[in-house]
């Protein structure tokens, strides 16, 4: 059996198979399926294909229950780059500028430390974990929910081509296939299956995130959270994985720990508001001139980084 004609039957018939099925479609497809044509068209455009039985196929995802027949890889990174240890940082499209801000620090911190991050390129969280390891020159994946040739969103085709160029784009699904509602739940055990860990920072009470945390949940994979306040709808998922055992995120170390990491300080990288506090953010404004935006980007990365507590509104170094 060639996992290659499984993996392009299943994208081609829309069914999600783990083995041959056993009725005369298959059969027949199998007979005319021409190996050696189609790893040639794949070549010509530049992609490949990992084969399940492959040395090379990521052990963390062969050893989740059901296992794509291969992955289809884009991007100028080897396939051995899908074994290293990483992590998967999901969360809500529609976020908040605090969970862009976090997804951000943390896929920089991650990454900058030497962990591999892994998303899903979708709107809001994804494409900021996937845009924090690029600023910091670290590694990154991307996993589709539609054939790997295709960028989803489009709107996302910039930071695809920057991902594909430090890392990889993978999918289960064949070049040509569209992306479909049933596609990306499906493509969330890969995202959790690549990762000995799976950080959720921001997630309604439906939202697809907790369907990659609960797949992580049941591989025995750890899954962290990030705290969020009780009155937004976006913190209702991250809050209920908190419930049910989740380990609350606070900084970047605490994912780093969980690998045996211990996170390094940079020498001559404080930020300069730390010579400022105690202070509230409007004062932080009035005193230095920057935008409140600006203002407020700054205290979420030095709080993720550990390096400030806030209490009522007035936030303190810690160093």
């Amino acid at each position: 059996m060639s996992e290659l004609a499984l993996a392009v039957f299943a994208s081609e018939t829309g069914t999600h198979l783990v083995k041959p099925p056993s009725g005369g479609r298959w059969r027949a497809f199998e007979r005319r399926f021409d190996e050696r044509e189609y790893l040639e068209r794949l070549a010509a455009g530049d992609y490949r294909f990992l084969p399940r039985s492959s040395a090379n196929f990521p052990p963390l995802l062969r050893a989740v229950h059901d296992p794509p027949a291969g992955l289809f890889l884009r991007g100028a990174a080897a396939p051995e780059l899908l074994s290293r240890p990483a992590v998967a940082i999901v969360g809500a499209r529609a976020c908040s500028g605090y969970g862009a801000s976090v997804a951000r620090s943390l896929g920089r911190d991650l990454a900058a430390a030497g962990l591999v991050v892994v998303s899903g390129l979708a709107r809001g969280i994804d494409a900021e974990a996937h845009r924090g390891a690029l600023e910091a020159a670290g590694t990154t994946v991307a996993v589709l929910g539609c054939g790997v040739d295709r960028d989803y969103p489009a709107a996302h085709a910039e930071l695809a081509r920057r991902v594909a160029e430090a890392g990889l784009v993978v999918s289960e699904y064949a070049p040509g296939v569209e992306p479909a509602p049933w596609r990306f739940p499906a493509r969330n055990r890969i995202v959790a299956g690549l990762c000995p860990a799976t950080v959720v920072v921001e997630a309604r009470e439906r939202s697809g995130a907790l369907i990659t945390a609960d797949l992580a949940l049941e591989e025995g994979r750890e899954v962290f959270a990030v705290p969020g306040e009780i009155t937004s709808s976006l913190s209702a998922g991250t809050n209920a994985l908190l419930k049910l055992g989740a380990a609350p995120l606070t900084a970047a170390a605490d994912v780093l720990a969980s690998f045996g990491i211990e996170q390094e300080e940079a020498p001559g990288e404080s930020s300069p508001l730390l010579e400022l506090l105690p202070a509230s953010a409007d004062e932080l404004v009035r005193r230095t001139g920057l935008g409140a935006d600006e203002i407020a980007r700054t205290l979420v990365e030095l709080e993720i980084e550990g390096q400030v507590a806030v209490r009522e509104g007035i936030y303190r170094s810690l160093r």
